[in-house]
């Protein structure tokens, strides 16, 4: 069932509102979103729109400066997304 733009709060999908950066630098829900019966939805919508382009380069960049991945590996991730951005932006010009 699809919920009505009436119904959602002014904050839904905003991506640095409902998963905002804490002091350590990790994101994290505040704890009024915990309580949102939207949470789910909402924070999907955040991280799978052109905003959550931001969160998966963090955590490339995060395994990169643990040496969870080397350097290639780090260059070859971030272009994979880069290219995938923009040919959503392109896709989103034709329509």
């Amino acid at each position: 069932m699809k919920k009505k733009r009436d119904d959602l709060p002014a904050c839904f999908r905003i991506l640095d509102e409902v998963f905002p950066k804490s002091a350590n630098g990790l994101r994290e829900s505040p704890e009024h979103c915990l309580a949102c019966s939207h949470k789910v939805d909402c924070l999907r919508q955040a991280v799978s729109g052109s905003t959550g382009a931001k969160v998966r380069e963090e955590v490339i960049d995060r395994a990169y400066h643990a040496g969870a991945i080397s350097f290639l590996e780090r260059w070859s991730k971030k272009k994979y997304f880069q290219r995938k951005q923009l040919k959503q932006v392109e896709k989103k010009q034709k329509e």
